[in-house]
Order: structure tokens, then sequence, then C-alpha cells
């Protein structure tokens, strides 16, 4: 698929040799803030950012929502790798903090949407964060194959002073998936508020 999608850039998902991306994963990266202290020495600060998949109806109704408090869509189609709460502490490792994994072979009929959020659940300030990035990508939480978008919170000077973002909606067409990357911070404080933001915008 070799496509790095820059925002509000739309693909389906079929692969250059005629089959479809049957299954994506979504990797978000940040680290713990470094604070100095009076004294010069320096304390880190643990980061709590939270990614969430919800999942919508045609009428636009979330009919199932994967997030650090639940971890697996009902026929496990979704799945979430649990929660970070610290962010790296030492520096990046180049993991991923946390997954969300889509099968899209598996997921219910009636399921029409597929959206992706962010979340600082402490309200810390995206712009403050090290390293903060996502991806989202082909392959497993463990086997990265091709990565189609890419967003790179930390140096993007339009997620400075916002605390919850959407990283894109996936969306069945003619029984076909697409994908809307969308990379876009909103004025949300809450997870619930960023499900409302995605029915009336983006879906």
């Amino acid at each position: 698929m070799a496509i790095n999608l820059q925002k509000g850039q739309r693909i389906n998902l079929t692969k250059e040799n005629g089959t479809t991306l049957t299954q994506a994963c979504v990797g978000i990266n940040w680290g713990a803030i470094e604070k100095k202290s009076f004294f010069g020495g320096t304390s880190r600060e643990a980061v709590d950012l939270d990614g969430s998949c919800i999942l919508y109806d045609s009428n636009k109704n979330a009919t199932e929502i994967i997030y650090f408090g639940n971890l697996k869509s009902k026929n496990g189609a979704v799945r979430h790798s649990g929660d970070d709460l610290t962010g790296d502490v030492n520096g990046d490792d180049g993991l991923d903090n946390e997954v969300i994994t889509i099968d899209f072979s598996n997921l219910d009929s009636n399921v029409e949407h597929v959206a992706l959020v962010l979340n600082s659940y402490k309200g810390q300030d995206f712009g403050t964060i090290p390293f903060a990035s996502i991806r989202i990508y082909e392959g497993t939480p463990t086997n990265v194959r091709e990565v189609f978008a890419k967003y790179d919170i930390a140096n993007d000077a339009s997620f400075k002073g916002h605390v919850a973002m959407v990283m894109g909606v996936f969306y069945r067409r003619n029984n076909e998936w697409k994908f809307n990357a969308i990379g876009d911070p909103t004025k949300d404080r809450k997870l619930q508020e960023t499900i409302e933001t995605v029915k009336q915008k983006y879906l």
C-alpha cells in the first residue's frame, strides 16, 4: 500500500496485489514529560494518553466503545493492548505504548464506521508531550508490514493547547472498507465528548 496519508486524504484498502486489507493496527507512542527543578535537577511527569476505537452503525449510533475500560469488542474483532499510564519514562524505546487491532473481516455487519480517537486522560496538553506520535498500519502489534498514515503530534503546532483528537475513520462503502485520515485536534475534554464530535463532524 506504500502510502503515507496526509490529513484529509481518503483511500480504499485494496493492496497493490489486488487483495484487500483485512487487519489494521493503530499504534500510539509517547514519553513522560521532563521537568526541571528549581535546583537544576530534572524529574519526569507520567503521561496517560488513551487511544480508543468507536464502532458506529448506519444511523451514526455508537454501538461499541473499545478503550482502556473495555479491551475488546463483543466478537473480538477489535482489541486494545491495555492502558499505559505513564508513557516512556526513560526516552523513546521505539515501541508503541498502546495498540488497537481491527479485524475488518470479523466486524459485525451493522458496523459502518470505525473511528479512532485519542484523549489525554489527565488533561495534559499534546504540545508538551515528548515524541507523541501515531501510526496506522497493516500488520499486527508485533509485525508492522506497511504504515499508511502517520501523525507527529509532538512536532505539529496545530495540536498545541489540545487534549483530544480524531485520528481517522474507517468506513464501509459498497461492502468495501475505506479510510479517511483526519488527524484533527478537537476542543473536547473527555472521551464521551469526542464520541459525539465524531458523530456530528466526521461520519
